[in-house]
């Protein structure tokens, strides 16, 4: 009887590209967009470059999918905080107690956004992605100034763009520098120790800065005898 031929696997496209994507991230996180390789992202994904160029069009067009990929699970993330129905307060203070422990999850997308930075976003500008992630999030933070200015627990000139920008570099330095600033203080900032130290007083700032203006009442006049 003649020996059946071996099947070849099934292809998994969805599969494929995720796996392509996946060793993108790592590898443009790593290197930057000019220090990294196609050859050394499809060795990494176990695939050949012809996949690669199927699925993204070329380097430029993986990097820009590796852009969306890692600000999407950010804004993804933060859009499942259940915040709608807190004090608002605590609700901006568990928006950025989250920013903070992704940041801290995700070296990827701070050294991504370091690499973007010094390119002055030359491949975030071809993402029209990128800035539609954004909105929604503005959105549940602004819904929550609002509402703590109406109910006096907040004050009530606070942009959200600003304060979210604010919350986001209060976490980001002292993470994406860990390494320089440590050497330069000569203290280990890695330490869960400092960066939970890092975190209360970054805390604590918001929540003054978040308080309404006191209302000083003025002093009564004494009657003359």
């Amino acid at each position: 009887m003649p020996t059946p031929t071996a099947r070849r696997p099934k292809r998994d496209p969805a599969k494929t590209r995720a796996g392509i994507l996946k060793a993108a991230v790592a590898e443009f996180a790593a290197k930057g967009y000019s220090g990294a390789r196609t050859e050394q992202i499809v060795k990494r994904a176990k695939t050949n470059i012809r996949m690669l160029y199927h699925y993204f069009g070329d380097k430029d067009g993986l990097y820009v999918c590796v852009l969306e990929e890692v600000l999407a699970k950010l804004r993804t993330e933060e859009l499942q905080l259940d915040v709608g129905g807190t004090v608002p307060l605590d609700g901006i203070l568990q928006m950025f107690d989250f920013i903070d422990g992704h940041f801290a999850r995700h070296p990827e997308l701070r050294n991504l956004l370091a690499f973007e930075n010094l390119n002055r976003a030359q491949h975030l500008k071809r993402s029209t992605r990128i800035p539609e992630m954004a909105t929604p999030v503005l959105g549940l933070l602004d819904g929550l100034l609002q509402r703590g200015a109406e109910e006096g627990s907040l004050r009530p000139d606070i942009d959200a763009l600003h304060l979210y920008i604010t919350m986001v570099s209060m976490v980001y330095y002292s993470k994406a520098h860990v390494f320089t600033l440590s050497r330069i203080f000569a203290e280990d900032l890695l330490a869960p120790e400092w960066q939970q130290r890092q975190r209360e007083q970054a805390r604590a700032m918001l929540t003054a800065y978040l308080a309404p203006p006191a209302t000083c009442s003025k002093p009564s006049k004494r009657k003359a005898k």
